[in-house]
C-alpha cells in the first residue's frame, strides 16, 4: 500500500478493490471496514458542477484527513466512457455510493461491470423525487400527490387542477433541505418557484424542475435499512424534529434515535420494507425518510446510500453497537452473517442525538465558544463546529440544513441525561446564541475601576458570614477582608472556600470569547460541594450574552442558580451541591 489518495494502482494485484463513490460524509466509514475486511478502497472522486470548487475541495480534504487508513483514488472523467475504462482496471469486486451524489454513477458502473448492485432500470425511482413517489404508488403504496413542473405555470395548473392548499417545493434531484420550501397558499408557491428557478441544487447544478407535492403534517423519521438479495432489514431508526421558519425554510433543531417503538412506528418499518420492494431494491443500503400522520406513514424519499451527518463509526457502536456500512458490505459480501443479525432483536445500547445549530442571522464569526462549552456535557461525543483560530468565518442565516452552522453528536445510556443537555443546548441557541459563535462585537461601558471597587467592597460585607471566601478579581481592592487572586493563580482555589467572587472584566475584554468561556469554566469546576459563586455585574456585563451567558456556563456544570435574595445586590448566585 502507499500514502493515502495516490492517484496510481495498488501493486498487490492479488487484493481485491472495493470502490466507493464520492466518498463523504458516513460513507467515509466504508475506507475502514473495507480495509479491516482484507480489501483495497479505492475512491472514485467526482467532478463538481458548482463554480465554488475550492470550497467543495475543501470540504474532501477533511473528510479524507480523517481517514485513518490508506486509500487508492480516481476521479471521474469528461466521459462515462473514459470513467468507466478507469474503473475497470481496479477490476473491483464491489462499487459502491459513499453518499447521494454518487448512486448515479455507482449504479451504473456496477451494472455495466455484472457486479452485485440494485438493478439499472430502478435508478431514476432510487434518485428522483417524482419518480420514487410514482414508483410506490404503482405498487399500491401509499403515496404523495405530486407532480414534476419546468415552469410555474405549470404549478399553476397542478395546484389549481388539484385543489391544493398547502404544498412542499423540492428540486426533483438533491439532498439535505436545499431548495425545499414550505407553502400555505398559491401566491407563497409562486414567489418561492420564482426565487428557487435557477438557482443552484446541492450538488451546484442548475435548479431546472421541482417537485410540487401535497403537504402532509406529522411526525417525521428516518429508517435506515440494509438489503442483502432483495431481504431487508433496520440498522438504525431516528426522528427529527425540524423547525420552520417565517420565510418557509424547514430547518433541522435535532435528530434523535429511536430506541424502543411507539404507537404507528412498526407500521412504519412494514411501509419501509414495502418501499424497498417497489423501488427494487436488492442490495446495500436505503435511508428513507417517512412521515406518521393520522393516516398513518407515507413515504417523503428516500436516499441509497449511507445515512448523512458525517457520523463517526464508533459514535454508531456506542448506540447500537454496530455501524452501518459495515453491515452494507455484509449484505454484499457475508450474506450468512447478514442474516444472522437479521434475526437479532431491535435492541440500542444508548440513546444518541444530533443538535443542529440554527444561526439566527448572517455573522462573521471570530471564535466558537461552544467547542469549551459542549464538552463539558455529559453526553457529548463529538462536534463539527469549526474551531475558528485567528481567522474569521462568514455564517449565513440558516436556512436549510446545509447552512447549519454545525452540530454536536450526543450519546448517552440514561435518556433523561440526554435530553437535559440538548435542552440546554436549545436555550444556549436561543437565549445566547454568542456562546455557540461569537462575532466578539460586545457592546459594554468603560471600565471605572473605582466604581468597581466600591461595589465589590458592598458584595464582600453582604456575604462575610457565609464562611471563607476568595474574590478572583482583574482589579486589587485596597481594604477588603477577603483573600484575593487573580486568573494567573486561580488554581488556588482548589476546591477549598466557601463562597468565590468572579470579578473579572479587564479579562473579558482581553480574550477572545471562548478564552473567556474557559476562563469561567475553569472556576465554576473547582467550587466544592456546597460552596457559593457569586457573579456581580463587574464581570457577567463584559461577557459574551451577558448575564445570560455566564448563568448558561453555570448550568453547563450543574451548578444550581439560586433565588436571588431581596436586598442583597450581589449578581448572580449559584451553588453545587454535588459533583
Amino acid at each position: 500500500m502507499f500514502d493515502k489518495h495516490k492517484n496510481h494502482l495498488t501493486e498487490d494485484v492479488s487484493i481485491r478493490n472495493i470502490i466507493v463513490v464520492d466518498c463523504k460524509s458516513s460513507g467515509i466509514n466504508y475506507i475502514g471496514d473495507i480495509v479491516n475486511r482484507g480489501y483495497n478502497p479505492v475512491v472514485l472522486e467526482l467532478k463538481w458542477a458548482n463554480e465554488d470548487v475550492e470550497e467543495y475541495q475543501a470540504i474532501l480534504k477533511r473528510g479524507y484527513d480523517s481517514i485513518d487508513d490508506e486509500f487508492d483514488m480516481i476521479f471521474e472523467r469528461d466521459t462515462y466512457e473514459e470513467t468507466l475504462e478507469a474503473v475497470k482496471k481496479y477490476d473491483p469486486k464491489l462499487i459502491v455510493p459513499g453518499n447521494e451524489h454518487g448512486v448515479i454513477l455507482a449504479t451504473r458502473l456496477a451494472n455495466d461491470l455484472n457486479l452485485l448492485c440494485n438493478p439499472i432500470e430502478n435508478l431514476d425511482a432510487m434518485t428522483f423525487k417524482d419518480k420514487m413517489q410514482e414508483r410506490i404508488a404503482e405498487a399500491g403504496l401509499r403515496h404523495i400527490r405530486g407532480k414534476a413542473v419546468k415552469s410555474i405555470d405549470e404549478a399553476i395548473d397542478f395546484y389549481d387542477r388539484e385543489g391544493l392548499e398547502e404544498v412542499v417545493l423540492k428540486p426533483t434531484y438533491s439532498a439535505g433541505s436545499a431548495g425545499v420550501k414550505m407553502c400555505n397558499n398559491r401566491n407563497e408557491m409562486i414567489d418561492a418557484l420564482e426565487e428557487v428557478f435557477g438557482t443552484l441544487n446541492y450538488y451546484g447544478e442548475d435548479i431546472t424542475e421541482m417537485v410540487v407535492q401535497e403537504r402532509i403534517r406529522g411526525t417525521e423519521y428516518y429508517v435506515n435499512t440494509a438489503s442483502c438479495d432483495g431481504v431487508h432489514m433496520v440498522s438504525l431508526i431516528w426522528k427529527y424534529k425540524k423547525v420552520e421558519t417565517l420565510e418557509g425554510d424547514i430547518i433541522y433543531d435535532t435528530v434523535e434515535t429511536v430506541n424502543e417503538l411507539g404507537i404507528g412506528e412498526s407500521e412504519m418499518v412494514e411501509y419501509a420494507y414495502d418501499v424497498a420492494d417497489a423501488l427494487g431494491i436488492r442490495y446495500g443500503p436505503v435511508h428513507g425518510e417517512y412521515m406518521i400522520d393520522e393516516n398513518g406513514p407515507v413515504l417523503i424519499e428516500v436516499n441509497c446510500r449511507p445515512s448523512g451527518a458525517s457520523m463517526p463509526a464508533k459514535y454508531l457502536d456506542r448506540i447500537a453497537g454496530h455501524h452501518e456500512t459495515d453491515l452494507f458490505l455484509d449484505s454484499y459480501l457475508k450474506p450468512k452473517r447478514f442474516h444472522e443479525k437479521r434475526k437479532n432483536r431491535y435492541r440500542l445500547l444508548a440513546h444518541g442525538a444530533l443538535k443542529l445549530f440554527i444561526v439566527p442571522k448572517d455573522i462573521i464569526a471570530r471564535s466558537t465558544p461552544m467547542n469549551n462549552i459542549s464538552p463539558r456535557l455529559k453526553s457529548f461525543f463529538g462536534s463539527t463546529l469549526v474551531d475558528i483560530g485567528d481567522t474569521e468565518i462568514f455564517y449565513p442565516k440558516t436556512h436549510d440544513l446545509d447552512t447549519s452552522c454545525g452540530f454536536v453528536y450526543m450519546v448517552h445510556e440514561d435518556l433523561d441525561v440526554l435530553q437535559k443537555d440538548i435542552e440546554f443546548l436549545r436555550r444556549v441557541e436561543m437565549d445566547a446564541f454568542s456562546l455557540v459563535l461569537s462575532n466578539e462585537e460586545l457592546e459594554y461601558e468603560p471600565i471605572d475601576d473605582e466604581k468597581i471597587a466600591r461595589d465589590i467592597k458592598k458584595i464582600v460585607k453582604s456575604i462575610e458570614d457565609y464562611g471563607t471566601g476568595l474574590l478572583i478579581t482583574d482589579q486589587f481592592i485596597d481594604d477588603a477582608e477577603i483573600i484575593q487572586t487573580g486568573i494567573k493563580d486561580i488554581d488556588r482555589l482548589n476546591g477549598e472556600f466557601d463562597y468565590v467572587i468572579i470579578n473579572l472584566n479587564k479579562s473579558m475584554i482581553g480574550h477572545t470569547d471562548d478564552i473567556s468561556v474557559d476562563i469561567i469554566l475553569s472556576i465554576l469546576s473547582n467550587i466544592r460541594v456546597g460552596g457559593l459563586v457569586c457573579v456581580p455585574k463587574t464581570t457577567y456585563e463584559y461577557f459574551p450574552s451577558k448575564r445570560k451567558g455566564i448563568e448558561a456556563l453555570i448550568k453547563t456544570l450543574n451548578l444550581r442558580i439560586e433565588v436571588p435574595p431581596h436586598g442583597l445586590d450581589v449578581g448572580i448566585v449559584a451553588s453545587r451541591e454535588s459533583f
